[in-house]
């Protein structure tokens, strides 16, 4: 009861915080309106019930078809099951998202006062294939207390003529019921690439445009927790107005040795390995490796076991992994993207340009 008190009087200090310019403090104390306290409560009420069912709970909040179309997209943060601690490495986008996303939607109260304060609505996380963008992304829902919404081009679009715009409104409706909540965009250049192109359909123009004025309407309503989060490899493919609106650009680049050994430590932390097992060796072995391509791992000895005739009735116990045996399968599989190749530099370049950590230099006039 004690923790379920202290969450209704936190939640009601935030709602009156935030709504409020000027708080009514007498002494050493912040006098909190009744309307504030019940909204509380009711927020309390709503969540038991999300526990006890939360798709049935989902599909009440759901007005209409539209909007029930996200309700199976939608990954409540005590059912996504990653955290920061199991995303090995990516420490400085940690950070970066701890001050930008996890900070304002569990303390919104000191971001309520000025325009420079404001929380940030959107974010970019640029980067090439593998490097766990979307791991991110997810651990930090769970990090904020926020819903997971994972968005891609196939819950935007409809065969019917109309239909796709009214799916954009029903996303950012759902979402504001929903809040704080987390919308990610995998691969958002797909979705809300370059408009204007010849190719491109009526169909698609309208519902990006729909999209754009749907996320100006949110990013006027300071009170709703909401973040549009964008991942992708070829930033340099999205529409000039999509830039504008995801002012903070993270680059997720490739683990050096040191994040690699983070990385392997984690895939490799219920693996059976010999005693003594150099992971460092490893780390420094598969230099320009993505993390995703260090998930994979040796398992022909019992392939070559089953070639022979041996069949395996029961279930096989392999021998323990030694470092041979990731230098052998090194040699089969090889990194995703090679370090110097034309997507490479033009993603380094885009992020030299516009990117968090980039120095921002401009080309000169010339001729």
């Amino acid at each position: 009861w004690a923790t379920e008190a202290e969450k209704v009087v936190g939640w009601a200090k935030n709602h009156y915080l935030s709504s409020c310019l000027h708080p009514s403090v007498k002494g050493d104390q912040l006098h909190v309106p009744r309307e504030s306290l019940e909204l509380a409560i009711l927020r309390l009420k709503e969540q038991e019930i999300a526990t006890k069912n939360p798709s049935q709970n989902l599909k009440n909040l759901a007005k209409d078809e539209y909007e029930t179309n996200f309700v199976s997209a939608v990954v409540p943060p005590g059912e996504i099951g990653v955290k920061f601690d199991d995303v090995g490495a990516l420490e400085d986008v940690k950070k970066a998202l701890t001050e930008l996303v996890i900070l304002p939607m569990q303390r919104p109260e000191l971001f309520s006062h000025g325009n420079l304060l404001r929380p940030c609505k959107g974010i970019l996380l640029i980067g090439p294939p593998g490097t766990g963008k979307t791991l991110i992304a997810k651990a930090l829902a769970t990090e904020a207390g926020a819903n997971f919404i994972g968005i891609t081009g196939s819950t935007l679009t409809s065969k019917w003529f109309g239909d796709a715009e009214k799916l954009m409104r029903a996303l950012f409706s759902f979402a504001c019921k929903l809040a704080p909540a987390i919308i990610f965009i995998d691969e958002v250049d797909s979705l809300l690439g370059a408009r204007g192109g010849s190719f491109e359909h009526e169909a698609t123009r309208r519902m990006r445009n729909e999209f754009m004025a749907a996320w100006d309407g949110l990013r006027s309503k300071d009170s709703q927790r909401i973040l549009i989060l964008g991942a992708t490899n070829r930033p340099f493919d999205l529409d000039d107005a999509v830039i504008r609106r995801l002012p903070r650009r993270i680059y997720v680049d490739l683990p050096d040795a040191e994040n690699r050994l983070k990385i392997l430590k984690i895939f490799l932390a219920r693996e059976n390995l010999e005693s003594g097992f150099s992971f460092d060796q490893l780390a420094n072995a598969t230099e320009g490796y993505s993390g995703s391509d260090l998930k994979n791992r040796p398992v022909q000895e019992l392939l070559e076991e089953e070639i022979k005739g041996h069949r395996l009735d029961e279930i096989a116990v392999l021998r323990p992994l030694n470092l041979d045996d990731f230098v052998h399968s090194k040699a089969k599989v090889g990194p995703s993207v090679a370090y110097n190749a034309a997507s490479m530099n033009e993603l380094r370049k885009w992020n030299d340009q516009y990117g968090e950590g980039g120095n921002r230099r401009k080309s000169p006039f010339g001729f």
